[in-house]
């Protein structure tokens, strides 16, 4: 006897509605699809009860014709495809006709529909995916779908149903992607009798991110404008100022269709690379417009997961854009905020302080200084005495470790230096540079130069004024009063010098007198043994000693000062807990260590010369906005601020 035969309709149906119907947001998400294809102008969707008792969805789209009211509810009926060719040029949001009969299948559904202006139309009654009635009604121009009861007959999958706030804030996420990728589109959400969301439909983005996210956020937009041969990118991200503590807030639409790709989302994150803090994530709406024939949309169920076949060039293309617009940008955070439409007042600069007391005593003394066109000068910056500015300051190669000596005496360690490169360490004797050689330090080895780049806004030009609790560089400028965070900045000023040193960092090993031995586990010892080569393309050269013991016999010369141990070991640790390990977060990650490491703390205070050279560093940096880890170097108070903080203006 034979065993396999042909499920009835209904019962396959059901099945569908397993993988299609899986909560109430995606009866909403497939009804709103199905009016955005009807070409609706104005979309009401009305839910209550978190959408488990009725949920209803009012289009003034197309509508459907009287004789295909039943055909829309047999599986697999649509109007969106017709052969198979039609799948590799997919404009609609839906397509394979099995949302309408799975939805059927599991409620009570009354359509009610019109595609004509003179007010005739049919009404359906469905229970279960049984017809009762079609019959006709009146009806204006458009759809009416009213769901009500899902799952009364699959009691297993109503039970599986969350809370109705879970249910709600399911769906109300689903509309606001749905607002967000159609502005051109009026969206009201209400549930029980509570207007959750209403846009106008004039189709201003900013208005709809105001509407869901808050004005402040609106206000906090970037525009994104971008082409090339393949695809066109429009939308708008957030400075790196404004962050949430989660990925929801990033929207990405592919021809009008809301869609999840960790591709995309890796993308955009790079393209805010150290400008966000740990955790943070920006807000991004971005719109994708492409040839259908280089999306596939159907490899989803609920068609929310697409494949792109130019994925290597879409990925890059998209953080480029991004990268663009955010370089583009002065990003020092105001924490109070000018008023719309306001104009400030007159800017008034503060008379510098003159202190008297000696420098050499005191490392919190300040020259007297003058400001020339805005910029910090005194007689005595021309000629840096090496003593104030640390043992790194005659260095060609090597960051202003600003007192980098845990005694803080202000003398310098031992030095050594090798002949070849002329570069010059800390710690223990060697080399002397060849005679008649340089060793001024150059910024530009680490750091791009301003004028190379117009497209970058300059740094402001600052006047150093004192500095606060050792931690804190105050200055001003006519705009008015800055904050940088001293060890966040030179943070930023030794990354971008120790990125560019593991770039090369073959030349830079040397060998050890007496190698560092490091302990591991036995599973750590296993793990390292397969990934030792690693550390070779960062110039530490690390190998097995026998047991579970593993000797450092060499490692760039210019590793942070008594740091080389502790900073060998957390390269170890990372490089162990990441499954896939690439050359460039490799060298990022070995970047960010050593430049923590080597960076000034805070509570250490600083000579006025000191202070003026890390701000004279952080200018010539390619991003001195932001340190390594994301977090805000420079904060300003504008004039207006200030006088309005002191009730000056009101």
């Amino acid at each position: 006897m034979a065993k396999i035969h042909i499920l009835d309709e209904h019962i396959a149906n059901q099945i569908a509605a397993g993988e299609v119907v899986e909560r109430p947001a995606s009866v909403v998400k497939e009804l709103v699809e199905n009016a955005i294809d009807a070409g609706s102008t104005k979309i009401e969707v009305t839910i209550e009860e978190g959408g488990l008792q009725s949920i209803r969805v009012t289009d003034n789209g197309s509508g459907i014709e009287p004789d295909d009211c039943e055909s829309a509810f047999y599986r697999h009926a649509t109007s969106k495809i017709t052969n198979g060719r039609d799948l590799f040029h997919i404009t609609s949001l839906g397509f394979r006709g099995e949302a309408l009969p799975s939805i059927a299948s599991v409620s009570k559904i009354a359509l009610t529909t019109s595609s004509k202006e003179d007010g005739l139309g049919r009404k359906l009654i469905i229970e279960g995916g049984n017809l009762l009635s079609n019959d006709d009604s009146a009806a204006p121009r458009g759809t009416e779908f009213v769901v009500k009861e899902l799952f009364y007959n699959t009691p297993a999958r109503l039970k599986y149903m969350k809370t109705i706030q879970t249910e709600l804030g399911h769906i109300s996420d689903y509309m606001y992607r749905i607002a967000l990728s159609h502005p051109g589109i009026g969206i009201t959400l209400r549930h029980n009798d509570n207007t959750l969301l209403q846009t106008v439909g004039n189709g201003d983005l900013l208005q709809v991110v105001a509407a869901i996210y808050g004005t402040q956020a609106a206000k906090a937009m970037l525009p994104i404008q971008a082409e090339d041969k393949d695809y066109s990118l429009q939308g708008y991200v957030s400075i790196p100022e404004w962050t949430r503590s989660n990925r929801n807030a990033i929207s990405t639409f592919v021809n009008g269709r809301y869609i999840r790709n960790n591709g995309l989302n890796h993308a955009i994150l790079r393209a805010y690379h150290t400008l966000l803090p740990i955790n943070r994530y920006p807000l991004a709406i971005l719109s994708l417009t492409m040839h259908p024939s280089i999306v596939d949309v159907n490899v989803h169920p609920a068609k929310l997961e697409v494949r792109f076949s130019k994925e290597n060039e879409l990925y890059p293309f998209v953080e480029q854009a991004i990268h663009a617009v955010l370089r583009q940008q002065v990003l020092i955070p105001q924490p109070v905020k000018h008023p719309i439409g306001s104009s400030g007042s007159t800017s008034f600069i503060q008379e510098q302080f003159g202190f008297s007391k000696d420098q050499t005593t005191s490392n919190t003394a300040f020259p007297e200084l003058s400001n020339q066109g805005g910029r910090m000068t005194s007689d005595s910056n021309k000629s840096i005495p090496s003593d104030m500015m640390g043992s790194h300051s005659s260095r060609p190669n090597v960051p202003p470790n600003y007192a980098m000596n845990d005694d803080r005496s202000g003398v310098n360690p031992p030095v050594r230096e090798r002949n070849d490169q002329n570069y010059s360490i800390n710690g223990g004797t060697g080399y002397r540079p060849e005679q008649g050689k340089s060793t001024t330090f150059n910024p530009e080895v680490y750091a791009a130069p301003k004028n190379g780049s117009p497209d970058i806004p300059p740094f402001p030009e600052l006047t150093l004024i004192g500095q606060h609790h050792g931690t804190y560089l105050i200055a001003q400028n006519e705009d008015g009063l800055y904050l940088i965070d001293q060890h966040a900045a030179h943070e930023r000023i030794n990354y971008e010098f120790y990125y560019e040193q593991f770039g090369r960092p073959g030349d830079a090993s040397q060998e050890l007198l007496l190698p560092i031995t490091l302990d591991f586990t036995p599973s750590e010892t296993e793990q390292l043994k397969q990934k030792i080569n690693w550390f070779e393309q960062v110039g530490v050269y690390l190998e097995h000693f026998g047991g579970q013991t593993f000797r450092v016999r060499a490692h760039p010369y210019w590793f942070p000062k008594g740091e080389e141990q502790a900073l060998i070991e957390e390269m170890t640790e990372w490089v162990l807990s990441e499954r896939m390990i690439d050359l460039a977060k490799l060298r990022e990650k070995s970047s960010i260590l050593c430049s923590c490491k080597a960076s000034i703390k805070a509570n250490q205070n600083l000579t006025a010369l000191e202070s003026d050279t890390l701000l004279e560093r952080l200018a010539a940096c390619k991003q001195p906005y932001t340190c390594p880890h994301g977090r805000p170097i420079v904060i300003s108070f504008s004039s207006y601020d200030l006088e309005k903080l002191f009730k000056r203006v009101m």
